[in-house]
C-alpha cells in the first residue's frame, strides 16, 4: 500500500507532462514523492475547470518545500472554523487545508497537530467529543489528499481554551475551530 502512494504522485506529473497541462517534467525522488529543489513547472490550464485546473497547478507547481506564491495566503491560515453544533467542513476552507496537504506532502519531516475547539455551550464531554471530531474532520479530509498521517496529530481540548471570552454569537463563532499547529518544520511565508 505504501508503495502505490510513492507512485502516485510522480505519475500524476507524467501524465501531465505527456497531456501537455505542464511544460517541464519535474524532479521527483520516487522514495519520497518530493519535488526537488529544481525550476517549478509552468501549467497549462486552459479550457480546465476552477477546481481542475487548481488541482492542476498546486500538484505540478509545487515549489521544493510545497510553498507557491498562490498557496501563500493560505497557509498563513492556520484556523478552520466550523458552523455551530457540527464538525463538517465549509467550502472556504477547502484551499487553505489543499495547500497545508501540498506543504506537508511535499515536507516528509513536517509535523502538525490538529487542536479542536468548541464555544462554550454544552457540557464539557460533550465538547471534548465535538473537538475531537472537528479535529479528526481536518486529519480525515489531510490524509484523503495524500498527507502522511504519521505528520498529523488530532488533539480536542473542547471549550476549555476559547480565544475569545465573550459570551454571545460573535465571540462563539471564533471559539469553533480548529487550529493547525506546526510542531516541526513549518512553512516559510517571506
Amino acid at each position: 500500500m505504501q508503495s502505490i502512494k510513492y507512485l502516485a504522485f510522480p505519475l500524476l506529473a507524467l501524465s501531465l507532462v505527456m497531456t501537455g497541462c505542464a511544460s517541464r517534467k519535474p524532479a521527483v525522488d520516487i522514495t519520497s514523492g518530493t519535488t526537488t529543489p529544481t525550476e517549478a513547472i509552468t501549467v497549462n490550464t486552459t479550457g480546465l475547470s476552477e477546481d481542475a485546473a487548481l488541482s492542476a497547478q498546486s500538484l505540478a507547481g509545487a515549489s521544493s518545500k510545497g510553498v507557491t506564491e498562490a498557496n501563500k495566503a493560505f497557509l498563513a491560515k492556520r484556523v478552520v472554523h466550523f458552523d455551530y453544533d457540527s464538525s463538517d467542513l465549509s467550502n472556504d476552507d477547502y484551499r487553505t487545508l489543499q495547500a497545508h496537504a501540498q506543504f506537508l506532502m511535499a515536507n516528509a519531516n513536517s509535523k502538525i497537530a490538529l487542536t479542536g475547539h468548541t464555544d462554550e455551550r454544552g457540557t464539557r464531554e460533550y465538547n471534548m467529543a465535538l473537538g475531537e471530531r472537528r479535529a479528526k474532520a481536518v486529519q480525515s479530509y489531510l490524509i484523503t489528499n495524500g498527507v502522511n498521517p504519521g505528520q498529523l496529530e488530532a488533539v480536542s481540548y473542547g471549550k476549555e481554551m476559547p480565544v475569545n471570552l465573550g459570551h454571545n454569537e460573535a465571540a462563539w463563532k471564533e471559539n469553533r475551530r480548529v487550529e493547525l499547529n506546526y510542531e516541526a518544520v513549518p512553512p516559510l511565508l517571506k
